[in-house]
């Protein structure tokens, strides 16, 4: 039987390709990596936030064929419940789609201001008021969580879409030298520390600088 594949762009600039990678890895599903060129525009689209429609990660399965993140998440819980990418309790799988949902939709000014690039680094990165807004929210959501969970991931003892949606999120704050309290702190740095996180940062350190457009601090 064929290997899954899975289709993503740059691994220091896509933050939808590294969650659609960490759903697949945190899944367990045996998959084979389809990276598409930097100069493919619809990629090129992707990663300047240009696109209207983000066609990668795109996850090939079994005759299935899924471009959305979120359905990504879902079809692979379909296929392997026992990974616990969603939680087992019914309440807390409600509040952990909603939480996905929300980051899958929103934050659209964290997403233009602060933009993934796992080799950059920014102290001092000057935040835009709005930008800030959407970071407190994201601090709220982290904070809500946690205090119900007990840690160390999102929903406890086990990764579920939720860690894999916020991902980016963490490196963006990592890269723009954004303060975190001590226990928001600490679930970045498990985040960040992930054996998975740790072998797609590095790839993402092999890449050429093909994106001029986000090597400038705006």
């Amino acid at each position: 039987m064929a290997k899954a594949t899975l289709t993503i762009s740059s691994k220091n600039y896509s933050s939808w390709s590294l969650r659609g990678w960490l759903l697949a890895k945190f899944s367990g599903l045996d998959f084979e990596e389809i990276v598409t060129a930097p100069d493919d525009p619809s990629a090129r689209a992707e990663i300047l936030l240009l696109s209207s429609s983000i066609l990668v990660p795109c996850l090939r399965h079994e005759g299935a064929t899924i471009w959305d993140t979120l359905a990504i998440a879902e079809y692979l819980n379909e296929l392997r419940p026992d990974a616990g990418l969603l939680p087992a309790d019914r309440i807390q799988r409600a509040h952990c789609r909603s939480i996905c949902g929300e980051i899958h939709s929103g934050f659209t000014t964290l997403r233009a201001s602060l933009p993934v690039n796992l080799k950059g680094h920014f102290p001092g990165f000057k935040i835009w008021s709005r930008a800030q807004a959407d970071i407190d929210r994201v601090w709220f959501i982290w904070r809500d969580c946690l205090e119900k969970s007990g840690g160390p991931f999102l929903f406890g003892e086990t990764r579920t879409m939720a860690d894999a949606m916020y991902a980016p999120v963490v490196t963006r704050f990592v890269t723009y030298d954004v303060k975190l309290e001590p226990r928001l702190k600490a679930y970045a740095d498990t985040i960040m520390t992930m054996a998975e996180m740790q072998e797609w940062i590095a790839a993402a350190r092999e890449e050429p600088a093909e994106i001029e457009e986000l090597e400038v601090e705006y």
